[in-house]
């Protein structure tokens, strides 16, 4: 199973069933509640990644629920799940805080989709931006981009300092040219893959005489940075 634990409120059963079944199979783990009652305490009690709300059910309705899991997190995703196919239910839910409404009947796979797109920005909004990296005799400074020791202080370019750290990030695992074309530039392009090469020799350079750390050049794919 994955680390990834959903909160899933639905209270016709068959619909609830093949839904769950669904995304067990996709290595998720849900909990399921069949009222909205149910599905606050639950949220009370554990800790979800992602919650996922039918509109109309018994003593808690959909937009109830997601009104009193906004006072207890206003991050974690909302996904509401409903019949009610009026604009006006749509902004009403989207108000409340939830991050996205299907309406009924909903295809498995774009809820899926949906919900992976929430949980990978979900972590990227949680996970800490680290600052300060070790490497070899330096330490690299990525918010003001520069290599420094107790000896001497190399300052990069704004590219430079971006392109190391995607390397450090990324470090012994194949990063493909186009990946850092379009990580640095938002591009694939000819002209900023020549800018590309001019910035991983002066890289190459500035590091030359770091034992252990070298950056390889694999022809036709892309680079790994060796730490």
């Amino acid at each position: 199973m994955s680390n990834f634990k959903i909160l899933y409120t639905e209270d016709d059963e068959t619909l609830a069933f093949l839904t769950k079944d669904n995304l067990e199979q996709n290595d998720y783990e849900v909990i399921h509640c069949c009222d909205g009652k149910s599905g606050l305490e639950s949220f009370k009690n554990e800790d979800f990644d992602i919650c996922i709300f039918d509109i109309m059910m018994p003593k808690m309705d959909g937009f109830e629920l997601a009104t009193e899991i906004r006072k207890l997190n206003t991050d974690v995703p909302i996904i509401f799940l409903s019949a009610k196919t009026l604009k006006e239910d749509r902004i009403k839910g989207l108000r409340l805080g939830a991050d996205d409404y299907l309406v009924k009947p909903f295809s498995i796979e774009e809820l899926i989709l949906k919900i992976e797109v929430f949980l990978k920005r979900s972590q990227k909004n949680n996970k800490p931006q680290k600052s300060i990296y070790e490497i070899g005799k330096y330490q690299f400074d990525t918010k003001n981009f520069i290599l420094f020791n107790a000896d001497e202080k190399i300052g990069l370019t704004q590219r430079e300092a971006e392109l190391l750290k995607l390397f450090l990030d990324n470090k012994n695992s194949v990063l493909k040219r186009e990946e850092i074309l379009t990580a640095l530039w938002g591009t694939d392009d000819y002209f900023m893959g020549r800018s590309l090469d001019v910035f991983i020799s002066r890289l190459r350079k500035i590091l030359a005489n770091e034992k252990g750390i070298s950056i390889e050049n694999l022809h036709g794919i892309g680079f790994r940075f060796v730490m």
